[in-house]
């Protein structure tokens, strides 16, 4: 989803920020108080090295040894803060990563089917891993450094002003053309950052579907297809990369020409005073301490600021999906007893897109699935088959007519809150990376070992007992390991194992040899009898086992 321009406002990012701030707020906090711990310890410490070099030149009076246990205090206290800086983006830096993370994880399985769709698997990984580092690192890093900087730079400001006032105003002069500077750089940086994510989310986009789809371009042999596909997005980034670069190398130069001449006329105007007699060697040695300690901050806020811009750029894209419609989170319905769906005058259109209307897949469609029956559902492609199974699903919601579920005693409109009663198997390779058992506790978490025995047995999988380690076998990705029909019989089994009235299959034996098949459907009949059996398919097969057939046609107006 390419979007180059900016979408919020600054005001809508920032309360955005502050209310997913909660779970960052102790790394942040420890963060602000051990940075502030070190701006203090460290114009101590300029105080102490200027008060030593006075004793030292004779122009003070003092012990240089307890002078040089103060400065070596310092600097092991400072050392023993870096180290705890260091232990609290560790421990605590990962925690607030895992809270966000989760929370748009839950987000994303939460929301309507229709909404999430539309964004590329691949985009949505790079934003959850990606933009939330990006803004755990903003709350957690990049707010207290601009805090500590700050105060870094009105502390060191005000005690440069004690020991000699025109030098603080010949660097406070520069300041407000560095906040010009800054202003433009970050209006200017932010619509660049947001095309490199986009094209960076469009790059793993490409390598993931290419990843998962390897065995198609392979024998296609479109190898090189995709190659060039990957060499032009990522042609684009580079010149994105660039754009980015120039301008950052531009702005940074005229920075650091302010610097190094606020810097130098500090420097002699600081040597002219000592010449003059006016200060003493430790005053200036003070005042290089205090223009690098002032300077220090505007050149680390020259660093914070793409970091910054970045940030802003992430917010955006998970404020996006944060907008996605979530589902209704109502108690779920479960009924009791013999179940059935009916569906009255339904007609349904796919959303509108690229300013044409949607298509209408299904027009006035009125069936009762009776409690108990087994419907073949047959069509050509694009006829709406997977379409009505969504609609019994409450993935999608008619444009007209009613679709219910119901019982000898209640009825109720299908919503997510009825999904409970209902087990689905979509066509093709649906088994996760895991173990066989993993995969069947996904069907019923508290399954015994007898009830996924008898669940492989319904669905002709007792080839899993003659593995070498059964259960316990593990498969990769898709099902890697197994065959096209063994992974579509554990995925029947576990759709067995999870407590329902209504069994929905999507195609779901096509891998399977018709003799194969035709056991399965035996063993469905007799041990689902009280259930209701849905069987969206191709194959003239299943006809001879239910009770009930639709037949559905496209529709080309």
């Amino acid at each position: 989803m390419m979007i180059n321009k900016t979408k919020y406002s600054w005001s809508a990012i920032i309360g955005w920020l502050w209310r997913h701030h909660k779970g960052c707020r102790i790394q942040a906090f420890m963060n602000a108080i051990i940075g502030l711990t070190m701006v203090a310890l460290g114009l101590l410490g300029v105080d102490t090295l200027r008060k030593l070099t006075d004793i030292a030149s004779g122009t003070r009076e003092g012990s240089i040894v307890w002078m040089s246990v103060l400065l070596g205090t310092i600097f092991i206290a400072e050392m023993l803060l870096h180290i705890l800086s260091t232990w609290v983006e560790a421990v605590l830096g990962v925690r607030a990563q895992n809270q966000m993370q989760q929370f748009f994880f839950r987000h994303l399985l939460k929301s309507q089917w229709s909404g999430i769709e539309k964004y590329h698997s691949g985009d949505v990984l790079n934003r959850l891993f990606t933009d939330v580092s990006d803004i755990v690192n903003l709350m957690t890093e990049v707010v207290p450094s601009t805090l500590i900087v700050v105060v870094q730079f009105f502390a060191s400001l005000v005690y440069l002003y004690v020991m000699d006032s025109t030098l603080a105003l010949i660097l406070v002069f520069i300041s407000p053309a560095f906040l010009l500077l800054s202003r433009y750089y970050f209006f200017h940086m932010r619509r660049i950052v947001r095309r490199i994510k986009d094209s960076n989310s469009a790059i793993q986009a490409i390598i993931q579907e290419s990843m998962v789809h390897k065995m198609v371009i392979k024998t296609l042999e479109r190898t090189d297809t995709m190659l060039e596909r990957l060499e032009n997005r990522q042609s684009v980034l580079r010149h994105q990369v660039k754009q980015r670069a120039r301008f950052a190398i531009l702005t940074k130069t005229l920075v650091n020409i302010g610097f190094t001449t606020a810097y130098l006329v500090g420097l002699v105007w600081g040597l002219f005073q000592l010449q003059s007699g006016i200060i003493t060697v430790g005053v200036l040695i003070a005042f290089t301490q205090l223009i690098n300690r002032i300077q220090r901050p505007m050149l680390q806020m020259a660093r914070i600021l793409p970091v910054f811009v970045n940030s802003l750029a992430s917010s955006e894209r998970l404020m996006e999906l944060e907008e996605l419609p979530q589902e209704p989170a109502d108690e779920p319905i479960s009924l009791h007893g013999a179940v059935g769906l009916r569906f009255d005058d339904v007609s349904f259109r796919y959303q509108p897109a690229n300013g044409r209307s949607g298509r209408l897949v299904i027009s006035h469609f009125s069936h009762d699935f009776r409690p108990g029956s087994f419907t073949a559902i047959l069509g050509e492609t694009g006829a709406g088959k997977t379409t009505l199974i969504r609609l019994m699903l409450s993935l999608v919601n008619p444009v007209a007519g009613q679709t219910l579920i119901y019982n000898e005693e209640n009825s109720y409109p299908l919503s997510p809150s009825t999904r409970c009663n209902i087990s689905y198997i979509p066509q093709g390779n649906t088994l996760f990376s895991g173990t066989i058992r993993d995969n069947l506790l996904l069907g019923n978490p508290s399954a015994s070992d007898e009830q996924m025995k008898q669940a492989l047995h319904i669905a002709k999988a007792d080839f899993v007992y003659e593995m070498p380690s059964g259960l316990n076998t593990v498969c990769s990705e898709q099902g890697g390991g197994l065959s096209e029909g063994q992974s579509q019989r554990i995925a029947i089994a576990r759709a067995l194992l999870r407590p329902c009235k209504i069994l929905l299959l999507d195609e779901a034996t096509s891998a399977l040899d018709e003799e194969t098949e035709r056991e399965i459907l035996q063993n469905l009949k007799v041990h689902f009898s009280t259930g209701t059996i849905i069987f969206v398919t191709h194959r003239q097969a299943v006809l001879d086992y239910t009770t009930d057939t639709i037949k559905l046609e496209r529709i080309t107006r």
